[in-house]
Order: structure tokens, then sequence, then C-alpha cells
């Protein structure tokens, strides 16, 4: 099964995430499908970069989206 999930970068106690597409079975940083944006929830407001086409195409071909990412793909419309 395909998720758009996060995916964690950044030092310690300062996270930085990748917004991606990837296989469930896989481990949280390890290969994905692809990028499709960023968080950064150390600005505050926190920043979310979307390619808001990528996201569409890749929920119209069956991915699905963790909850986390659902909110912020909410708040990013």
């Amino acid at each position: 099964m395909v998720k758009i999930r996060l995916q964690r970068e950044g030092k310690k106690k300062a996270p930085f995430y990748h917004i991606v597409v990837a296989d469930s079975r896989r481990a949280r940083d390890g290969r994905i499908i692809e990028k499709i944006g960023t968080y950064d929830p150390m600005t505050n407001p926190s920043t979310v970069v979307l390619d808001k086409d990528l996201v569409e195409k890749w929920i119209k071909n069956g991915a699905k989206p963790t909850d986390t990412v659902k909110r912020l793909i909410e708040e990013a419309k």
C-alpha cells in the first residue's frame, strides 16, 4: 500500500520534514517514491510547502495520507 507521509530530516531537537510518497512497508526514513513537499514545524507559524498537483495525482492513484499529512494538506489549502 502506498502512503503519503512525513520523512524526518534535520538535527536533534530541530526537526524538518519532507512530505513523501512511500510504500507503507518501508522504514520511515527509507526509500521513497516521490517527494511532494516540505513541513517546517520550527517556524512560527509552521511552514508547509506542497505541490498540490502531485498530491491530487497520488490521491487519485490510491495513496492514503497519514492523519498528520491529511491535516497539513487541509491547512495548505
